[in-house]
């Protein structure tokens, strides 16, 4: 423990023209009496670690020293590649592989560049939960992100409506979509997809299993995801649009059914005759309701008649 402290160290220091005991204890998360300790070992070690004494003072390494401890382990390698996904990182306990694969690479850069990961992380981030939820880590996510990197085999109990299901799952690949984690994973000769959260146990095997190298996890979750919003649409209506209401339509519905339906639809004195497929006439209302008078339905009564009420009790509330 207390070696791997000292190697970050040297690499923190190495990144950086000098750093204050205070901002060494922090990162390393130990006390300042520990980091006083700690540069006199290194110093007795051959480290030339040197101490500036006062108000603006701190630890630098003397002369140009460099480690040559700048070696990626292969869970530090992966996890980099993740680096921009923090809240992904911490949900799957690989938090300290990334920064350490950070702190080794701003270590090998060369001085003129060594602000590049400061620029870059001031300038891109992406957030992946949708606006107006507070995203939940799913609590089995750490030990499923596990099986995962280390291709290793497990028994899970999975809850399926009101029952658990026991299932036998080679997992092959994690995604977030919109602030919910997914499990891509095999289960017998089939792939199938399983949301994190609803996972009541896992756990690991110790045997691994062997990865089919044609298996490509981006184009796989383009392909279900694509499945899954079709299978959802079972209803169909029939729905006039303004010209303001089409543009708008695929930004409140499913935007692939959307823009087919339009290409498809036929225009009728100034305004677009759309039918449209829709997972459900409660669906429809509350997604067609936003476009306001710039949507009239058509079909099925049921909802005409919905929007009428509903149009109704809105002109009486402004009157």
């Amino acid at each position: 423990m207390r070696a791997a402290r000292l190697i970050k160290m040297v690499l923190l220091l190495q990144s950086r023209p000098s750093m204050t005991a205070a901002e060494l204890a922090a990162e390393l998360e130990v006390s300042e009496r520990t980091i006083t300790r700690d540069a006199l070992a290194l110093s007795e070690a051959g480290v030339p670690v040197y101490a500036d004494r006062g108000r603006a003072g701190g630890y630098r390494l003397v002369g140009g020293y460099r480690t040559r401890l700048t070696g990626l382990a292969r869970g530090e390698a992966e996890a980099l590649f993740l680096s921009g996904l923090p809240g992904a990182l911490r949900d799957m306990g690989l938090e300290d592989a990334a920064s350490a694969a950070r702190l080794k690479v701003s270590a090998a850069l060369l001085p003129s560049l060594r602000n590049a990961p400061d620029s870059v992380a001031q300038r891109f981030l992406l957030d992946a939960p949708g606006w107006y939820q507070e995203p939940e880590t799913p609590e089995l996510l750490a030990p499923i992100a596990e099986a995962v990197w280390d291709d290793r085999m497990v028994s899970a109990r999975y809850r399926r409506g009101d029952r658990e299901v026991e299932r036998e799952l080679a997992p092959y690949g994690l995604v977030l979509k919109a602030g919910v984690w997914y499990l891509c994973a095999r289960s017998g000769t089939a792939f199938r997809t399983y949301r994190v959260d609803r996972f009541a146990s896992v756990a690991l095997a110790v045997e691994h299993f062997e990865r089919d190298e044609a298996f490509d996890l981006s184009a796989f979750w383009a392909e279900r995801a694509a499945e899954f919003a079709r299978s959802i649409l079972r209803a169909e209506i029939v729905v006039r649009l303004t010209e303001t209401g089409a543009r708008r339509l695929p930004y409140v519905t499913d935007r692939a059914a959307a823009e087919e339906a339009l290409a498809a639809a036929v225009a009728e004195d100034g305004v677009l005759r759309v039918v449209l497929p829709v997972e459900s006439e409660e669906v429809a209302f509350s997604q067609l309701l936003t476009l306001g008078p710039e949507a009239e339905v058509l079909a099925p009564a049921s909802l005409r008649e919905r929007f009428g009420a509903a149009a109704r009790a809105m002109a009486s509330r402004y009157a």
